[in-house]
């Protein structure tokens, strides 16, 4: 969670934290009461695109087709070919997808050698890939709850070894769970 800057001070009429006459936080409790569950409406985001860091990520991994790369690498798909036969995407535009997420640093290029074949390249997920695990977890069991029209959903996230389920959840610097209702986000300036 970001905090907000020093000398900042709220307006307790809109919940928000003001410096320099410019909106830099948001009570989400207290906004999202007000407006029966909405973000209030705005003119246009609070941060720029050129230093926007989810906007950085969804340029590095937000089409469909690297999702669904990210998605196969994180069941152990690794190898070109196997991407290319499960996905069933144009060989090009594998290519292209692959060297980006290299380029991002989300995949590591390694070379392996079958038996009697020559050395050929798999992608592996680096740390930065990893770490996109619970992101694409949270997609799952949304797509769980809102787009599975009653249906089992085909995985499920259990705890190893108690084996209760488990989810994506905010949690704060002592590991205790943050709901929405209770977050307050702000802008650094």
């Amino acid at each position: 969670m970001c905090l907000a800057p020093p000398l900042a001070e709220p307006d307790a009429a809109r919940n928000v934290t003001m410096v320099a006459g410019r909106k830099l936080g948001l009570d989400l409790r207290s906004e999202l009461s007000q407006t029966s569950g909405m973000v209030p409406r705005a003119p246009n985001s609070p941060v720029p695109l050129d230093i926007c860091h989810l906007a950085k990520a969804i340029e590095a991994v937000g089409d469909r087709w690297t999702l669904l790369i990210l998605r196969s690498s994180l069941f152990g798909v690794r190898r070109f070919d196997d991407y290319q036969k499960e996905l069933g995407i144009p060989r090009t535009v594998l290519s292209g997808r692959l060297s980006k997420l290299v380029a991002a640093g989300v995949m590591a290029k390694q070379s392996y050698k079958e038996e009697g074949k020559r050395a050929r390249p798999e992608y592996v997920l680096t740390d930065a890939g990893e770490a996109l695990r619970p992101v694409l977890m949270g997609l799952t069991q949304w797509g769980d709850d809102w787009l599975a029209d009653g249906a089992t959903p085909p995985i499920s996230f259990t705890h190893a070894k108690s084996r209760q389920s488990v989810r994506p959840a905010f949690v704060d610097e002592d590991g205790n769970e943050t709901k929405l209702s209770e977050m307050r986000v702000s802008l650094r300036r």
